[in-house]
């Protein structure tokens, strides 16, 4: 194919993309005389090189969309027909986008005709003339209309700019090694010479980013079709306002968010927006409103798409949930509202009634999340019962050049990208090491975050002499956790490299870079380690909710869950306990006067410190076992829990309390748990602590 053929096909295929939206535009205000204008002249110019090159086929297809096209800008039909000929036009657009398509994959315009698509264009055109002719409008030049445009700017070929991306990026590297080379000598002239040339690196890089960065509307091009044609589809009035789409990001990230706005765009259109009878029912405009917006926050772009619809309700989430396994009842009941939004990003969730050509079959959501997590984005949920739902999407403005931070881990440097670390911390000043189920949590500034060794992810063991009090808070998604690390050797920009054919299967690894020394690094992915520490989908969500969600045996030193029941703390070692339940007052029932709770199908007798408060109101319930018998503690609030030395007083001892010990700074009643199991206990455990 020659050069020729490919730049009218690229040229082509952008005059037809801003065709669509603009057709959509006119049918909605067939009296735009610019929209109008500007529809005209990308036919024109697509037909006037198509009879150049000789393509006989889109030519003649291309002449009866310019003719009818003519006629709606001069006001020569009604503006009933005015309304409906942008239908007849977008189909030909399809025609011709697919003429094209062929002509890319064969290099010779296919054999067929259009009759049909030509006729209705035909009789669009012939309609009754009811209007008299517009005013005549001054209608810019087109020649120099495309004069100008070249003098601005020209047309490169996306591999020349790729090859120069390349060559910079190896500067960048040169750079580094030069900096660490002269690392440390005093050399005035060699260090002015290298401040120079790390300037015009550093500007050089900038300018080619430049170059290969392109408008975020070149991906949203599609989307005010595709919601015109779903309204038409499901019998909605949509509206769709984009704004930001000047905003500007790197061509490779551009490519891979196209899918993700399309699958959000057309979950908004089916699952948000109400129909018209809907809308009405609760005093809302008929038309529904999805706005798509997008702004540049540093290094990222930030993209928020929210609609005014019926928002997402969760108890049909919980139901969905249930009824397909995604969760048990229980990480149901516990789950609070942003927990629940969550679980639509699951694979195979769906919330439709049935399987429709647009949706039913669980494959969009999961597929927004895993797409932009892959280039290292995040997305975000929230929604509100009859107002609307708001997708928050953040996205780095590049993927070649990061900023990275350089970690120690068994002598050896990993590089993990600085968006992903939140922050880092060290053990003490008010972050400490806690554990539970023998798997560690940090808690920092009141909550709870999961914890892995870096040191064990990559199968090295325990260091030689790493303290490991150093611990990165790293971000993946929704998801937060701690990465215990030997120490942070570097930050440094680098250049990310793919991996090896032979590495591509380690998971734990993004790519790789090479340093101002000389070595190679390995990129850790942050998804990876997330998969390593075995964070859920509900991530810091669910780990906030409470000091955790279902605690067991601890395996150092007098381990004790603190809690407020009744009027004082009391405290339960951690080993007797298997899981913490929220539930509600009126699932609790009266057994011969004492209070009982339907558990998973098994009887679990409760000990009540206190009144159990309102009916309408929830509490969490502490299920602990000894001796095979089982007994639940409702709870007003969870405190805290503690890893120290039990001093026991006695004195105050009781049935049913061990007695009082200073735990965390205050006086508590030790529980004795095997005096309310053997009293009162279930015959039969509730659960096992592999089920929990």
């Amino acid at each position: 194919m020659d050069e020729l053929l490919r730049d009218f096909i690229a040229e082509t295929m952008e005059h037809l993309a801003v065709l669509d939206r603009d057709l959509v535009a006119i049918e909605e205000n067939p009296a735009d005389s610019q929209l109008l204008d500007n529809a005209f002249r990308s036919v024109h110019s697509i037909k006037g090189t198509c009879g150049f090159l000789g393509l006989k086929r889109i030519e003649t297809l291309l002449h009866a969309a310019e003719t009818l096209l003519g006629k709606i800008r001069d006001g020569g039909l009604s503006a009933a027909v005015a309304t409906t000929a942008p239908a007849a036009l977008l189909g030909a657009c399809d025609r011709a986008r697919s003429l094209v398509a062929a002509l890319a994959t064969d290099g010779h315009e296919p054999d067929g005709a259009d009759g049909d698509i030509i006729a209705r264009l035909e009789l669009s055109a012939r309609s009754a003339l009811a209007l008299p002719p517009a005013a005549e409008m001054p209608v810019a030049d087109a020649a120099a209309v495309s004069a100008n445009a070249v003098t601005a700017s020209i047309r490169v070929n996306l591999d020349t700019i790729d090859r120069l991306m390349a060559e910079v990026s190896e500067l960048v590297l040169a750079r580094n090694q030069l900096m660490q080379v002269l690392r440390g000598r005093d050399d005035g002239e060699a260090a002015l010479a290298l401040q120079r040339l790390s300037q015009v690196t550093s500007d050089l890089q900038e300018s080619v980013m430049k170059a290969r960065m392109q408008p975020i509307g070149q991906a949203w091009a599609k989307l005010p079709r595709i919601v015109r044609d779903l309204g038409r589809e499901l019998g909605k009035k949509i509206e769709l306002k984009l704004e930001g789409a000047e905003t500007e990001l790197d061509r490779q990230v551009l490519e891979l968010v196209k899918d993700p706005f399309t699958h959000l765009v057309r979950n908004a259109a089916d699952h948000g927006i109400e129909s018209a009878t809907e809308r009405r029912r609760a005093g809302k405009p008929e038309t529904g409103t999805v706005i798509l917006a997008a702004r540049q926050e540093g290094g990222a772009i930030v993209i928020t798409l929210c609609d005014d619809g019926r928002g997402i309700d969760p108890e049909k989430l919980r139901a969905v949930a249930r009824r397909r396994g995604f969760a048990g009842e229980a990480e149901l009941l516990a789950m609070d509202e942003h927990q629940l939004q969550q679980l639509v990003f699951h694979p195979g969730f769906t919330t439709a009634a049935q399987v429709t050509s647009v949706s039913g079959r669980g494959v969009g959501l999961d597929v927004v999340r895993s797409n932009v997590e892959k280039i290292g984005g995040t997305v975000d949920l929230s929604s509100t019962i009859g107002r609307g739902t708001r997708f928050t999407i953040k996205i780095p403005l590049t993927l070649a050049i990061v900023p990275a931070l350089l970690l120690d881990c068994g002598g050896q440097r990993f590089a993990v990208p600085q968006t992903a670390v939140a922050e880092l911390v060290r053990i003490g000043d008010g972050h400490r090491v806690e554990w539970i189920h023998d798997a560690p949590v940090l808690r920092t500034r009141g909550r709870l975050l999961p914890l892995v060794r870096l040191a064990d992810v990559l199968g090295f063991g325990t260091s030689a002499g790493a303290s490991e009090s150093l611990i990165a808070i790293v971000g993946h998604g929704t998801r937060r956790f701690g990465v215990m690390i030997d120490g942070v050797d570097d930050a440094e920009e680098i250049v990310v490299k793919s991996l090896s054919p032979v590495l591509r299967g380690v998971r734990l690894f993004a790519g790789s870079t090479i340093l101002g020394d000389g070595s190679v690094v390995l990129i850790l992915d942050p998804g990876a380690l997330a998969a390593a520490v075995g964070t859920a989908e509900s991530g810091e969500a669910a780990l906030s909710a409470a000091p955790v969600s279902a605690l067991g045996t601890a395996s150092r030193g007098a381990s004790m869950l603190v809690f407020r029941a009744g009027d004082s703390a009391k405290a339960i070692p951690l080993a007797s306990i298997v899981r913490i339940e929220e539930v509600g007052m009126r699932e609790i029932e009266q057994i011969d006067g004492k209070p009982a709770l339907s558990y998973r199908g098994r009887f679990l007798p409760l000990h009540v410190f206190g009144a159990l408060g309102h009916p309408a109101n929830k509490r969490r319930v502490i299920i602990a076992e000894h001796d095979g018998k089982s007994i639940g503690f409702p709870v007003d609030e969870l405190l805290d829990t503690v890893d120290e030395s039990l001093v026991l007083d006695g004195s105050m001892a009781r049935p049913g309390l061990l007695g009082v010990a200073a735990l965390g700074g205050r006086l508590t009643e030790i529980v004795d748990v095997a005096h309310y199991a053997a009293t009162r206990g279930a015959p039969l455990p509730i659960a096992t602590r592999s089920a929990a």
